[in-house]
């Protein structure tokens, strides 16, 4: 898909309503995932972390024990309206709902206790907890959002070195995230 097939990045405010959708989705996602299942399906991204303005897309992550092992997950997906998308395939698989160029979800099935799963959770851990990080988080998705308002991929690149340093920060500090 080219860009410009892509919905515009838009930030939107805080919507309290967000948990709730996640928790609705959560229910539902637990009836077809459960058998591949190896940890929580958690919240994550800007959406998970009250107060801060985001894309309005419910992040979900749901801990499986392997990429291969979730493969037979897929159809049951399908059936739910989520898209594979494959993206990063070497460390998750990524679905989109209701399609790729309008999504209400993201889905995350990525290994239980990987790098990245600890570095997502962390990353949220450290939205919710961390005021000056979150701030600092909000003025950079407005920047980036108005320079690559057609570009998702490039938005979601972008982000990655403010990720980065706000993981390193908290690794060596001693607060890696675990989910728990």
């Amino acid at each position: 898909m080219s860009p410009a097939d892509e919905a515009p990045v838009h930030i939107v405010p805080y919507d309290p309503a967000w948990p709730a959708r996640f928790e609705l989705e959560r229910q539902l996602l637990m009836v077809v995932l459960r058998p591949f299942l190896a940890g929580p399906i958690e919240h994550v991204g800007s959406t998970a972390a009250p107060g801060v303005p985001a894309k309005p897309v419910i992040d979900i992550m749901a801990a499986v024990e392997s990429l291969d092992a979730s493969r037979p997950a897929f159809a049951g997906l399908r059936d739910m309206g989520y898209q594979y998308a494959p993206y990063r395939t070497d460390v998750m698989h990524w679905f989109c709902k209701p399609g790729l160029s309008f999504r209400t979800h993201h889905l995350h099935l990525v290994p239980y206790r990987s790098l990245l799963w600890n570095e997502r959770i962390a990353f949220r851990d450290c939205l919710r907890s961390d005021p000056a990080v979150a701030r600092e988080y909000v003025e950079l998705k407005h920047r980036l959002a108005e320079a690559h308002r057609f570009d998702r991929e490039a938005y979601t690149e972008a982000k990655g070195p403010f990720i980065t340093r706000v993981v390193q920060n908290l690794r060596s500090s001693g607060k890696p995230g675990d989910g728990e």
